[in-house]
């Protein structure tokens, strides 16, 4: 049997391009070799978003198009929303009634969201909850690696002790997951900080060629080259980052040798990068379009995703009850 892999995402908005890179791309490449179940963190949604619940269906609906579109395989992988199976909070009740409050409240993200989301009351059962719900998302398929990045590490080694304290009071049931971190670092917005729909500084995988075009002009570059003639410096240029990540391989010695020697202008080098982009990206935005032609389409997909991960839920529910003896 092939080894399993748990991940999700929350329907928070649309996805951008660190979104693809960060995850997407990765989670393409797990598909052939594991056995994957990738869902919608619709609950998860809930513990900053509990005051405004109008867009989940929407943001549901546009992300898993956006992630078939990205190359996420129906037929390999199964594909589902966090609230249609009920027994992932079965087990998250089951989980909490062993552990300590202070494990929550020493996960880093909590105390980083807290104060980076600090216009929004998330002193709530549920915000301080979420690691534990992860946990639970994750141990009952019986995940032997969730892909994240370095920054989500700890959560996977809270589920690991949340784990062995089960298994020491009840029993071995899960296997203990591992971390299988993601490749690519985190993308550089527009302005140069870290691409997010907060700093509202992202290129999104449903904008349209002239859009990106747009968004690529406006690009920061080089901060310390003033004048058209100052040598730049690619390895510190959000602009040259991103033609790591989508222009040809063969092209790029040429261009950091040009833009060093500044043969070349920040303003004809981001005219490069929306070309190559837009051509990486085109393919996405036209399949989307053709997916969300078709909603009922994912919508039936999504049933039945749903439908076998329930099944493995209960699998491991039985064994849970059994173990805990109730």
């Amino acid at each position: 049997m092939r080894k399993r892999i748990v991940s999700g995402m929350r329907p928070s908005g649309k996805l951008h391009l660190g979104h693809l890179y960060g995850a997407l791309q990765n989670w393409k490449r797990l598909q052939d070799d594991y056995e994957c179940f990738y869902f919608v963190a619709d609950w998860h949604a809930l513990t900053t978003e509990y005051a405004d619940t109008s867009n989940i269906k929407e943001n549901t609906l546009e992300m898993v198009v956006d992630w078939i579109a990205a190359g996420i395989d129906l037929e390999k992988n199964t594909i589902f929303v966090q609230s249609s199976v009920p027994e992932h909070a079965e087990l998250n009740l089951l989980l909490a009634m062993m552990t300590p409050i202070s494990w929550l409240e020493r996960v880093p993200s909590y105390k980083e969201q807290r104060e980076a989301l600090s216009s929004k009351d998330l002193s709530t059962l549920g915000f301080l909850n979420y690691p534990l719900l992860q946990t639970a998302d994750v141990l009952i398929y019986k995940a032997n690696f969730v892909p994240v990045g370095i920054d989500q590490a700890p959560h996977i080694e809270f589920a690991r002790e949340v784990a062995r304290k089960f298994h020491f009071i009840y029993g071995n049931v899960f296997p203990e997951p591992q971390v299988l971190l993601t490749e690519t670092a985190k993308l550089p917005g527009l302005d140069g900080r870290k691409m997010s729909k907060s700093y509202n500084n992202c290129i999104y995988l449903a904008d349209p060629p002239e859009v990106i075009t747009e968004k690529v002009r406006r690009m920061f570059t080089d901060p310390t080259r003033i004048r058209r003639t100052d040598p730049g410096h690619p390895d510190t240029c959000p602009v040259y980052f991103y033609h790591k990540l989508v222009s040809p391989r063969e092209f790029l010695p040429q261009l950091h040798n040009e833009c060093v020697t500044a043969k070349i202008g920040c303003t004809d080098c981001k005219r490069i990068l929306a070309e190559h982009l837009v051509q990486v990206l085109t393919p996405h935005y036209r399949k989307r379009r053709e997916l969300l032609a078709n909603r009922e389409k994912i919508r039936e997909a999504l049933a039945l995703g749903a439908e076998y991960a329930r099944s493995e839920a209960k699998k491991t529910m039985r064994q849970v009850r059994k173990a805990m003896k109730i």
